[in-house]
């Protein structure tokens, strides 16, 4: 018990992973039975009803009544851009180039991160980190990027469309995260998560009026395989997975915690190929571990 107390933030860290593995998964079989923008809000929706439930029993209330107006400022921001439009974006890659792809492009979350956290906190970023930046990068074009054609200086083995939106569903990620850092303060991590939760379901239903797509919310909800992918996928995602990266982020520095978190491109290859079937070549793990590799000396050097 002792040793859980002393590393619960990076035990958060390395659950945080493991939920990434379990959601980005469910979610890419969902997202391919009833759309990604539908899967977005459902997953939500069911995200808010188990954290409230938990805050229910653990605090007395089911909403976070007493966080403050700059909890609740920046913590809303945070939701609106990590989970409407990151994960908007994540989640439409999921359905175009797979889990697996999106989230080996996800590593380069902590060092966006990091460069955002310079560009609007103030933090120090040193040559050690940009090398670790730089190795990233390499890793993951390893993987992506293929032989040159003929006419063509860069060639790329997936579609560039669904590089390009796990991409921004990187930036959206990293740019949350230290935005949600800005609001969190003392406040419960659970808690904390609940109100970006409930800013990323305005977020989308506003998405929903603007772009007339509730008929396909009701398709979803209507199909029991995909509602079952959601919930496994809401309960691992939003629920435990946003609430522990927070709590990880509390009970030890940014730098353990991201890269324990950013272990998910390298743990979710056995379940793609075993599960999905997916063939992996071994250049693409390679590229998954040295993607990961960059993320320890960005943090840990």
């Amino acid at each position: 018990m002792e040793y859980i107390t002393s590393h619960l933030g990076e035990l958060a860290a390395l659950v945080t992973a493991i939920c990434w593995t379990a959601t980005s998964m469910a979610f890419e079989s969902a997202g391919k039975k009833v759309g990604s923008l539908s899967v977005n809000l459902i997953r939500l929706v069911m995200a808010l009803v188990l954290l409230g439930i938990f805050t229910t029993i653990t605090r007395g209330h089911f909403w976070p009544v007493d966080a403050g107006m700059h909890a609740w400022f920046w913590l809303s921001l945070s939701g609106l851009v990590g989970f409407v439009i990151g994960d908007l974006l994540l989640f439409q890659a999921f359905v175009v180039i797979g889990a697996r792809v999106s989230m080996l492009i996800m590593a380069l979350t902590p060092p966006l991160a990091a460069l955002f956290g310079w560009l609007i906190l103030g933090e120090q970023m040193t040559l050690i980190n940009t090398f670790g930046m730089v190795l990233t990068i390499l890793g993951i074009a390893l993987v992506i990027l293929g032989r040159p054609m003929k006419g063509k200086r860069l060639s790329f083995n997936f579609p560039l469309a669904g590089l390009l939106l796990a991409f921004g569903g990187a930036a959206g990620q990293a740019l949350g995260l230290v935005l949600s850092k800005l609001g969190m303060g003392d406040l419960d991590a659970f808690m904390s998560t609940q109100i970006r939760v409930i800013a990323g379901i305005i977020g989308f239903v506003l998405v929903f009026f603007g772009w007339r797509k509730w008929g396909n919310v009701w398709t979803a909800l209507k199909n029991k395989s995909a509602m079952g992918r959601i919930g496994i996928g809401a309960f691992f995602g939003p629920f435990l997975g946003v609430s522990f990266s927070l709590l990880a982020v509390k009970y030890t520095t940014t730098g353990i915690a991201s890269t324990l978190m950013a272990l998910t491109p390298v743990m979710i290859i056995l379940p793609a190929r075993y599960i999905f079937k997916e063939k992996i070549t071994t250049k693409e793990v390679v590229g998954a571990f040295i993607a990961v590799a960059g993320v320890v000396v960005f943090f840990v050097f």
